[in-house]
């Protein structure tokens, strides 16, 4: 093809064909291609777990929105109910079916498409999908594999396929023996030498990597990892290296470019989804830069992918030297960020390129008159940063590495470094206001925090540069880039300069100025300057907010443009920024805009689902005729993708930053109930500045979220609530605890998925999590309340208009109370609820929404023991089980809710809608395989990443679904069991004998095995870890002589937990379905032993009626 213009460099992957003939040939072809496909099967991921992440439904979103254009139908199966691409409107048929060879062959067999797309459903798909083709299944029902080749992404999956490959283009990769076993693995390390890194082939987000110093390090390491794979690679390690990414795209006819590069923050060691990245790269000489863009165009040529691909090198810092670590044949995390922080919708192009497209035949969405084939050029950078929520995790390591323990992230824009690192920092929403002005980060050993990287190493960096340290010192301790770290201190310098004045109108303006251009907040220069004390602080927040706009220093509203102004853009893609002097876009002040706040990054206890609460806000207004404007920073959403919104602000979710917005934008309202805790918090703020808030009053918000004010009100309508006490000094907290008695409860009083909260067994726990309540929230005191054992735990979803409840989903736990509702397994509508308590809850929630006057989506928490039912609490917002009360009811609770908050009538939904003829279950998925030393444990702090939904004609058939889905499976050997108390023992006492009818040998401990034999049932003794007899329960996980264990803690105390956690640790670090309810174990056991695999149906979602 010929250059076009000056855009000569920028496309020069392209072969130089003339443009009627490859325009001529490619019609052809692609007129053929899309004859020959008419129905195509989408693989999603499944549950959101780390490492697979929101990404996936932004990619396969774009994919189902790419085939719809071209009229091709669309068969999803993804059994993650709280998705956006699983919604009505997307896919033409949903499955919410276990991601697995079985059931995928099932729906291919009943659907008989003509092709299937892999590379959209991260890791779970691509595995899935290299099983059916080795099964011969494509061939069996004549199924095409659409985009990059199946035997392309083996190449790049597999270790030694892949160094082979590289190697027939004198590729350089790091030097390192694919072995099969752990001798194997020692001798190759005498071979390669330490330090060394081990990798796991066909694992997701460095599963089962992980680096070694010494053969004993390197021998447990590869242990662990053949627990998750056949085959792993043993490396040389280039520990301090670069890392440097690039998004390639490929299509049919050769022709190929370089979407974006980004540069890790953080030097080779730290595995790139934990580490801080840049695009684009920021300290690559010219010459690095494109060689490595040749490289990699070079790579996704040779190994024939078509559609996407990311490349990642080692770069070494002192001369040009590289390797590649690694090629992904699909979308991965990395081409979301891509997509977000260029505007090239990778997925969607991708998706196009699948069918047959050629780049030049597809128009960039920003530029609408230019073709897909330019790479972009960006006038601005983005950072990403990771979100960690280690704390939620009893016995976790902080340290960070060559495995991802991240559950989210975020993606700033900006003008300068300094700009992008400190709104980043804001947005992970962990406290911290910047990078500078932190209070509640201490360090002991800034050294070693600096040498060995945590989760707030970054921190540790403001520490070191603010007392003093070198930059040559902390580059010699942590490798990162000497460039970095002179933007780092430029940021101390700026506050040095803030703190030597002690009065707000003082400050020069162009200090100001130049602090707000590197990424100062208000709070920031508020902070470092007079300092007030925490009353006061919002009051003088706005003095200077005022002043500041006085002064005319305000920020601007600047497009993202793909092509840096070469071409004119029509973008409706934003940020805000200091750098700049005028606005890119104009305002429409006519009260038909409403803004909707999102949800932030990605954490455990608010995830996806909240996305899909966002969108579906967003739809209801464009479809009620109003301009959408979206306001989120998370670049896994597809509420960020800026062709679903009219407007998107690609910026914080600070009240400073969106009353910038407001103030510019004039809307008729804001929506703040469907992005879960962050815009809740937000409400009274923004309310007190006279911002439209749309639904519930803030005055209600308040009354429901202070704990105070929401008991005193239950008290005033006479509706039951479990005992407690807002106290504030210690002895205070025990004569109460003393009162009512253990086990309580214990929490501080704003609060998102449990943080903080606790069951507490004993005076020596009370006073451990007493400290641990305190640090969350200062303003607040501690409340402490009864815990009630032994009870049902039930939720309900609703939706109400001026305190009339409209519509409602009443869900029931399996398991008690105790096990907070985001870990929870749900069952709807509820099989095991008397009608009586049923009855007692709608009478409740009336009474409760009559008194807030609440318009909109709200969630209540009950208790239900003996038919009485006591309030936990009330949620004047979306829940995270709101997807999935709507996804089976077929009834679309926030579509109902957007309406309500925005003034349109409506009908209450007739009675039908909520009688079902079959059953939904919600089972969540944990991720703790990722986090090392972590105890797999439930109690009321959450901690599951995700989640799926299944449906059955009965509880057995969904529970099945759902738990296959999650990862369990049948177990075919022995099984394992501790059953903890006397009521678990009881409840497994008749799964304990379907599985011995069933043919399963169980091994169990001691007084387990004791009861059993009591009550007749064949079981081994199995000895604790430390007894060191055999048959040893460490020994019977590790040779994997079962597959399944099943233990159940007495109680949580620290001796209680200890006993049974190497047993529950060995079962994750060695990849054996583990359960630790006694509810839940023996619903799965019944379930199994009921059902076949075959008596499974597989049934659309639309077939469900």
């Amino acid at each position: 093809m010929k250059p076009i213009g000056s855009r000569c460099s920028r496309i020069i992957g392209f072969h130089a064909y003339s443009v009627r003939t490859i325009q001529q040939l490619t019609n052809w072809t692609l007129s053929r291609m899309k004859d020959d496909i008419k129905k195509v099967v989408i693989l999603g991921s499944g549950a959101l777990k780390i490492g697979e992440a929101g990404e996936f439904d932004y990619s396969g979103s774009q994919a189902l929105k790419a085939l719809k254009e071209e009229g091709i139908k669309t068969v999803l199966i993804n059994p993650n109910i709280a998705t956006v691409q699983t919604s009505e409107g997307l896919a033409d048929k949903i499955y919410f079916l276990p991601v697995t060879p079985r059931f995928v062959e099932k729906v291919i067999r009943k659907e008989r498409p003509d092709g299937i797309l892999l590379s959209f459903g991260g890791q779970t798909a691509l595995n899935c999908g290299i099983e059916l083709h080795k099964s011969g299944v494509y061939e069996k029902y004549n199924v095409r594999v659409l985009g990059t080749p199946v035997t392309a992404i083996m190449e790049t999956e597999d270790r030694e396929l892949f160094v082979n490959k590289l190697n027939e283009i004198d590729v350089k990769t790091p030097r390192s023996i694919a072995v099969n076993n752990v001798d194997e693995a020692l001798k190759a390390s005498e071979k390669l030498g330490f330090p060394l890194i081990i990798r796991a082939g066909y694992a997701l987000g460095g599963m089962g990597s992980g680096f070694a110093s010494d053969s004993e390090e390197l021998s447990q390491l590869a242990k662990k990892a053949f627990s998750f794979s056949e085959q792993i690679l043993v490396e040389e390690s280039l520990k301090g290296w670069k890392e440097i990414e690039y998004e390639v795209v490929r299509d049919k006819y050769d022709n190929c470019i370089a979407v974006c590069n980004m540069e890790n923050f953080d030097p080779l060691g730290i595995h790139t989804g934990e580490s801080i990245v840049v695009a684009p790269s920021q300290t690559l000489t010219n010459s690095e830069y494109h060689k490595l863009r040749e490289l990699a165009i070079r790579i996704i040529r040779h190994v024939g992918i078509i559609g996407e691909c990311n490349v990642q090198y080692a770069l070494s810092p002192d001369s040009e030297e590289y390797r590649v670590i690694e090629v992904n044949a699909r979308l991965s995390r990395s081409s979301a960020l891509a997509s977000k922080a260029t505007g090239y919708p990778l997925a969607f192009v991708a998706a196009k390129l699948g069918i047959g497209y050629g780049l030049h035949q597809l128009k960039n969405s920003l530029t609408k008159n230019t073709t897909a084939c330019f790479e972009p050029a960006l006038d601005y950078i983005v950072c990403k940063i990771p979100r960690w929520d280690l704390n939620k995790f009893q016995g976790v390591s902080h340290n960070i590495g060559s495995s991802m323990k991240s559950v989210g992230e975020v993606m700033s824009i900006g003008r300068t470094f300094e700009e992008v690192i400190q709104k980043g920092l804001r947005m992970i929403g962990q406290g911290m206001h910047g990078f500078t002005g932190n209070r509640n980060f201490e360090v002991s050993d800034v050294e070693h925090e600096l040498e060995e990287p945590t989760d707030t190493r970054i921190f540790a960096i403001a520490t070191a540069l603010e007392n003093g340290m070198s930059i040559e010192k902390i580059h010699s301790l942590t490798k990162i880039d000497k460039w970095f770290l002179y933007k780092l201190q430029n940021i101390i310098n700026i506050k040095n300069e803030l703190a030597k004045f002690k009065q707000l109108d003082a400050i020069p303006d162009d200090l100001i100025r130049r602090a707000k251009v590197n990424g100062f907040s208000d709070f920031q220069i508020v902070r470092h300057t007079i300092n007030p004390p925490s009353e006061k602080t919002d009051e003088e927040l706005l003095k200077f907010r005022k002043s500041r706009i006085a002064k005319g220093i305000v920020p601007v509203v600047k497009q993202i443009d793909t092509l840096a102004a070469e071409y004119p853009a029509v973008s409706n893609y934003l940020y805000l920024t200091y750098s700049g002097k005028e606005n890119d876009i104009s305002f429409q002040h006519d009260q038909r805009s409403i803004i909707v706040l999102g949800s932030g990054a990605y954490r455990i206890g608010s995830s996806v689902e909240f996305d899909w609460c966002s969108v579906n806000a967003i739809n209801t207004i464009r479809n009620e005729g109003f301009r959408s404007i979206m306001i989120n920073y998370n670049p896994e959403t597809v509420s960020t993708d800026y062709d679903i919104c009219d407007r998107l602000y690609f910026d914080e979710l600070t009240f400073e930053r969106v009353l910038d917005i407001v103030e510019l934008e004039k809307p008729k309202g804001v929506i703040v109930s469907v992005g879960g805790q962050i815009p809740n918090n937000l409400a009274m703020k923004l309310y007190k500045e006279n911002v439209p808030i749309l639904g519930t009053s803030p005055v209600s918000i308040d009354r429901a979220e202070n704990r105070h004010k929401f008991s005193a009100m239950l008290d005033t309508i006479s509706v039951d609530q479990p005992r407690w006490k807002e106290l504030s000094t210690i002895d205070d907290i025990h004569q109460f605890v003393d009162n009512i008695g253990f086990p309580v409860l214990i929490r501080p009083s704003y609060v998102l998925s449990g943080a903080a909260m606790n069951v507490v067994s004993n005076k020596s726990e009370l006073t451990h999590f007493l400290n641990l309540a305190a640090q969350v929230s200062k303003q607040y005191p501690v409340v402490v309340s009864e815990f009630i054992e032994n009870a049902k735990e039930v939720e309900l979803d609703a939706v109400a208009k001026d305190g009339d409840v409209m519509a409602y989903a009443i869900s029931e736990h399996v398991e008690f109370a105790g096990v907070h509702s985001g870990d929870a397994t749900i069952v709807f509508p509820p099989q095991k609820l008397y009608f009586e308590t049923i009855r007692r809850i709608k009478k409740v929630t009336r009474t409760i929404a009559q008194e807030l006057n609440i318009s909109g989506p709200f969630n209540i928490q009950f208790l239900a023991k003996d038919n009485e039912i006591k309030v936990i609490e009330c949620n004047l917002r979306a829940s995270r089980s709101m997807p999935f009360v709507s996804k089976v009811l077929k009834s679309n609770l926030i579509e109902l809710a957007t309406k309500i908050m925005m003034g349109i009538p409506v009908e209450k939904p007739h009675k039908s809608v909520f009688e079902l003829d079959y059953v939904g279950v919600k089972a969540p998925q944990f991720s703790f395989s990722r986090l090392a030393k972590a105890d797999p444990v439930l109690g009321v702090d959450m901690a599951s990443t995700g989640e799926v939904g299944c449906m059955g004609e009965d509880f057995y058939e969904a529970v099945l679904k759902a738990m296959f889905s999650v990862g369990y499976h049948v177990p075919t050997k022995s099984i394992l069991l501790s059953t903890g108390p006397a009521r678990s023992k009881v409840e497994l006492l008749n799964s304990a004998k379907k599985l011995v009818a069933r043919g399963h040998t169980i091994y169990a401990t001691g007084g387990t095995q004791k009861f059993l034999k009591e009550a007749g049932v064949d079981a081994q003794l199995a000895y604790w870890p430390e007894e060191k007899k055999s048959p040893n329960t460490i020994e019977l996980i590790r040779s994997r002589e079962v597959d399944l264990v099943i233990n159940i803690p007495k109680n949580l105390t620290s001796s209680e937990l200890n006993n049974g956690y190497k047993i529950r640790r060995s079962a994750v670090d060695f990849n054996v379905p583990l359960i630790t309810n006694a509810r839940l174990a023996s619903a799965f056991i019944s379930a199994f032993c009921r059902l076949g695999k075959d008596d499974l149906i597989v049934k659309s979602w639309d077939e469900y009626r």
